[in-house]
């Protein structure tokens, strides 16, 4: 299968090594913090530091010396770095560090350095989204992953954090991924179905998701999401690429989908609770509606499945960014 499509995504890039190995090295952190070429990425309140902006006005995070910035956080080993054209070398091992407010307004006072991963993640090079959401993903976990899930009891962390341990019967829990579908559906005569979600301005519109169920399947879950949001059936599901989505933790499988056959395309039924609208576009009603709609920001995986569909990029005026 070709990456090409995935390739084009903000959050699935990356230029990471994950380093699994160096994970279970015994007082790992301790070595870190003792070589200072080791990096840190403080990370606060979902918030990345910025690094200040040099002659070519380039957007890159700050990556500290492990001594600058207090480490009594959850900490995660994130991997080697692979970029070779950052001031970083080659290799250089990095730390995401969760800090508490008094932390980070003693490190950075200035709250526009603070910055979402939503807002800066296309304008971000590959090794930087990557940690980013990497790092998100993982202190998302550990926030709640605090105590086991079998009796109540605080968990360690270990295994450069990414395993938490249970003192009292050894289990372990790993951090976790929810699987949602993202859905590209399309009619006989080849529009678009977008829906508008309780959660949103109420001319915000956007391709139909859902998460998929224990036991099922990528493909069942297209078909069964798809028929509960907007009482269409679909055929044909299709994957197109993936996408990491750490808000909190979930990665989106992207499909395209075709409304069956003998199913008529006026028969829309949003489910009221989720869905409160539900429309077919065609590619110029598309172009039409920038004036007016607002469609999914440049992160996500569904401003890319659309523009592949519309064949161009999508209107200016849709590209808002939500922090």
């Amino acid at each position: 299968m070709s990456f090409t499509f995935t390739t084009r995504l903000p959050l699935s890039r990356h230029a990471v090594d994950r380093d699994h190995l160096s994970r279970g090295i015994p007082g790992l952190f301790d070595q870190l913090w003792a070589d200072a070429t080791t990096r840190v990425l403080p990370v606060w309140n979902g918030k990345i530091l910025l690094a200040p902006t040099d002659h070519t006005d380039a957007v890159h995070l700050a990556l500290l010396p492990p001594t600058s910035v207090d480490n009594g956080g959850v900490r995660v080993y994130l991997g080697r770095s692979l970029s070779t054209d950052l001031p970083e070398a080659f290799g250089t091992q990095i730390v995401a560090v969760q800090l508490d407010d008094a932390a980070a307004v003693g490190l950075e006072s200035d709250s526009t350095r603070w910055v979402s991963l939503r807002t800066v993640a296309t304008v971000l090079d590959d090794r930087d989204a990557g940690l980013f959401t990497e790092a998100l993903g993982l202190l998302n976990w550990h926030a709640s992953h605090a105590h086991c899930p079998r009796c109540g009891a605080a968990t360690l962390v270990e295994e450069g954090g990414w395993v938490r341990r249970c003192p009292v019967d050894n289990s372990q829990v790993f951090p976790r991924t929810d699987p949602a579908v993202i859905v590209l559906i399309t009619d006989a005569d080849d529009r678009i179905l977008l829906g508008s979600n309780a959660m949103w301005e109420n001319n915000r519109y956007s391709l139909l998701a859902g998460f998929v169920e224990p036991g099922e399947a990528l493909e069942s879950a297209v078909i069964r999401e798809m028929f509960e949001e907007s009482g269409l059936r679909v055929t044909d599901p299709a994957y197109v690429g993936s996408q990491p989505w750490p808000f909190p933790a979930s990665v989106m499988c992207g499909f395209t989908a075709r409304l069956a056959d003998d199913q008529p395309a006026h028969d829309l039924l949003p489910d009221g609770a989720e869905i409160l609208a539900l429309r077919w576009f065609s590619r110029q009603e598309l172009h039409d509606a920038g004036e007016w709609m607002l469609l999914p920001g440049p992160s996500s995986i569904a401003h890319a499945m659309i523009e592949r569909w519309l064949g161009a990029p999508l209107p200016a005026a849709t590209e808002l960014i939500r922090p």
